[in-house]
This record gives C-alpha cells, structure tokens and sequence, in this order.
C-alpha cells in the first residue's frame, strides 16, 4: 500500500459517535467526529501560522489530546511535526532546534518559558495550548481545513529525536507507511479488538508515547484514556474499573505498580494483554505480574524499526522468561555475527532488521544513515541477541556495552538480571571499567527498594552463588537514583567509571 488515509477524517466518517480520546484527570471526553473538527481546525490554524508541506512543527508538552490533534493536522497539509523533550533545558533543546529548522514551536504551560527561549533564539513564533488568544481560541475560531486524503507511505510525518543513551540525539525519520506497519504488526501481536480501550502516559517525545499502543488504538477506531505522565494510584484506578484492555510499560512503571500498596488488591484480569518495552523486565517482575494473574509480554524494538519488532507470546511469557519472543508479521530479523556469517542456535551476534516498516535514515544525517545499514540493506540494531532452538530471541545487551574480563565477554544484562532478583535492589546497572590485571572488570551501580538495604559484599555474595566468578562486579557503587531517559532506559554514559568524579 503507498499512502496511508487521513486517519482522523476516516475514523470521523466510519465510527463518528464513537468515543476516541477521554482526559482522565478532567473526565473530558471526545468522539471521533469531534477529534477530527478540532485537528481540521488545527490545520488551518498552522497554515495561517505559516504552516505549508515541509514544514516542521516543534512541540513541547505533557501527554494531552491536543498531540494528536496537531499530529492528524500536519499530515492533513504534509507538514512533519517534532516532539522534543521537555525534560531537557533550553541550551540542550538548541541544537535540535537548528537541526530540524522550525516555521512554528507549540507548547504547553509547563514549557511556556523553555519554548520562549527557544523562539526568540531561532525567530520563529510560538503557540501556546494553553494561554487565552493562543491555541485553543484559534482552533475555535478555525474553519476546518479538510486537507489531504492520502498520506504518501514513504513521506516523513515526524521526526523521533533519540533519547541520547550514548549522546547526542539524531532525529529519527517516521513515514505514513512505518505507522501502518507498525499497525500491523502490533495489533496482530496483541489480538487488538476493534474498540479496544489502551492508556496514553508514556513521554511524546519518545516512540512509545506515540505508537504503543495510541496510533493503533486510533487506527482500529478504539479508545485512548490520556494521563498527563504515570501515576500509579491513578493507573490502578482505571484498571479497577475496567477502563483499560491492552497496556505497556516500561520495566520502571512495572516495578513502580508492582510497589504500589494496591497492588496486591486491584483485580488486574481486566486488562487482556500487558507488553513490555525500552528494557529488559527483570525475571523477578515477571514472576510478580504471573502471580497476580498478567503474563507480561516482553518486547523489542527501536525508534528506527517503527517500532514493533519483537513480541513475547503470553504462553512463553514465562515458559521462556527473558526473551523478548519471536519477529513479528511485517518485519524480518537476523542475529549476525562480527564476520558477517549468520549465528546459529544459542550463538551470539548483533540483532539486525529488514522489512517495509525501517526508517529511512536520520534527518540531516547522510553518513550516519549510511552506517545505520549493512552493506546488504539490514538496520544495525546494535544489540546483541541470541536465538534458542524454538526461535525465541534472547537480548543480551548492546555491542558498546558488552566488555572483555580475563578474555572472557561479559554481557551486563545478564548481571543486572541477576542483580535484581536480590530482593533490596530496585535496579543496576553494570559497565566495564579499567583492570590492570583482567583488562576490564564489572562495576555495579545501585538502585535499592526504598526502605531496603544491602551491602557491597552481601551484593558480591549473591553474584557468586548465580554467576561465573569473571561476571561477578568487583566494584558496586549505590546510588539513591539511577539517571534515566523518559523510556526507563538507564543512561550509562552518564554514569561515572573509576578515576572519574
């Protein structure tokens, strides 16, 4: 298929009264002939901004219908919008600013001061969602812009900026046709029903926030229950109440339910499927989760993937705990070794992806794109995975993380999962540093269970008994708070080696 409808006007003339978005903190909720008004509206409020086809559109905001109603509006007149991260300080968001070259910065209250700075600097306008005379008295005043039918498969649509786990971030290119793989191959993976109710929460400057599950809920004509960011008391709630039918999260949102005094109490059957991205989920959590009922489906996949690629079955989500399952329908994957042959069966290599739903590359960035593809077109996750005799795929860790004791490879997912089965550590998160005498050796930093308490020795002791003595950390460092991007990913280069303040 090369174009993608405008999803919102179809949506809009297929399931008109059907309920599309609910604001759970206001209760305020919007049919999808609403949504579609409001994003025509959108439209037309951008071109009168200075909006055409090829712009880009920044936002800074928290998870708010509005989003989507911008993000159904570039695509009505072909403009790429560019969610940023609000978590990150104005001289950190510059940068992005030149790279992606603006005609227009929306934002919310909360980022008011932030978007300024970053107007004023570039010369550009900016829209406030929030304030009288801004954003929501333009759309009122709008008339609808009816815009475009078709949305060509391989146009960009929006630029994902990566989370910056080794640096600084790219801007990941997203097409009309990777959010109809990406469709595809999530709804089919989780039994998406049409009608499906899913939780918006996860940050919208990140994949996830965007593509699991809210796109494809939209797409099947379901029903999006928007919270600004997590909460747990108010994630039980809506689970309690039967308001959610398919869910993820990332393993710090698991840890964080699975803490809650609720947790053991909330009837957690009502949601059908739970799925779980951006990081390992501990085995410990998996087992909590299928004690209570869930079986956590453990996923895989990247910004450039679109980004379903893995899922985990629920009748292997804890017959094969660890694996994030096999490749889905629309995507093909290989687990290659450094020379380039294929591994076989329990043999180690980098995970690597082809398939009609891969980005195109990285905005601005010709020779990153270049290196992003093996010389036979293949993504380089740079991940490493191994595949057991079934096919399930097992990820071990990524390439530049994996380090070298006594000649011995050492993968430090494989350590943390081990440290986190201790039951006074919240997370770690293990790196390689420098040894005279075994090259390199492991260091282990921290996280524990509020209220908890372990050593450094009683920590040691806990390796040895579950782990080769050469994967053992010979260092461990306890830290009140791990730093995190908004996917729960832990930033290891931020994280600091010895000799290092």
């Amino acid at each position: 298929m090369d174009f993608l409808t405008d999803i919102a006007a179809r949506r809009a003339a297929l399931t008109p009264d059907r309920t599309a978005f609910t604001d759970v903190k206001t209760g305020r909720s919007m049919t999808y002939r609403a949504f579609n008004n409001r994003a025509a509206r959108a439209a037309q409020v951008l071109v009168e901004s200075g909006v055409t086809a090829g712009s880009r559109v920044v936002i800074l905001c928290r998870n708010r219908v509005e989003f989507f109603e911008i993000l159904m509006a570039c695509g009505k007149i072909g403009a790429i919008l560019v969610p940023l991260n609000w978590r990150m300080p104005a001289a950190e968001l510059t940068p992005l600013i030149a790279d992606c070259g603006p005609a227009l910065i929306i934002h919310g209250q909360e980022d008011r001061e932030t978007a300024l700075a970053l107007a004023g600097e570039a010369g550009i306008a900016a829209l406030d969602l929030d304030q009288p005379g801004g954003y929501p008295d333009r759309v009122a005043a709008a008339e609808p812009l009816a815009g475009r039918e078709r949305w060509p498969s391989g146009e960009t649509w929006y630029l994902i900026y990566t989370s910056g786990t080794t640096g600084q971030p790219k801007g990941v290119i997203q097409t009309y046709g990777m959010a109809l793989v990406n469709y595809l191959n999530i709804s089919q993976a989780i039994g998406l029903r049409d009608g499906d109710a899913t939780l918006n929460f996860l940050p919208l400057f990140h994949t996830a926030g965007i593509n699991l599950h809210t796109l494809p809920v939209l797409i099947a004509g379901g029903h999006v229950q928007v919270l600004p960011g997590f909460e747990a008391g108010a994630m039980l709630d809506l689970i309690e109440t039967g308001g959610i039918d398919v869910f993820i999260g990332v393993p710090a949102i698991y840890r964080e339910l699975s803490l809650h005094p609720r947790f053991e109490s909330v009837d957690l059957s009502k949601v059908r499927h739970w799925a779980c991205g951006g990081a390992p989920l501990p085995d410990t959590l998996v087992e909590r989760f299928a004690a209570r009922g869930p079986r956590v489906c453990n996923g895989f996949g990247m910004t450039e993937t679109g980004p379903t690629a893995f899922l985990s079955d629920p009748e292997a989500a804890t017959a094969k705990i660890g694996s994030v399952g096999k490749p889905q329908l629309f995507i093909d994957a290989r687990i290659a070794k450094p020379d380039g042959a294929l591994a076989g069966d329990e043999e180690t290599g980098e995970i690597q992806f082809s398939g009609p739903g891969m980005t195109p590359g990285y905005w601005n960035r010709p020779e990153e794109t270049k290196a992003l593809f093996t010389d036979d077109g293949w993504l380089k996750s740079g991940d490493l995975g191994r595949r057991d005799a079934d096919g399930y795929v097992y990820v071990v860790g990524r390439i530049k993380e994996m380090y070298i004791s006594g000649g011995e490879n050492v993968y430090p997912a494989e350590v943390e999962n081990v440290l986190a089965s201790h039951p006074a550590v919240f997370e770690a998160a293990v790196v390689g540093e420098p040894s005279e005498k075994w090259g390199e050796t492991g260091c282990a930093h921290v996280e524990l269970k509020p209220g908890q308490a372990a050593t450094a020795d009683e920590l040691k002791t806990w390796c040895r008994t579950r782990l080769a003595a050469f994967k053992v950390p010979a260092r461990f460092v306890f830290s009140d708070t791990l730093p995190r991007t908004a996917a729960g990913k832990v930033q290891k280069h931020l994280l600091p080696r010895e000799g290092q303040a």
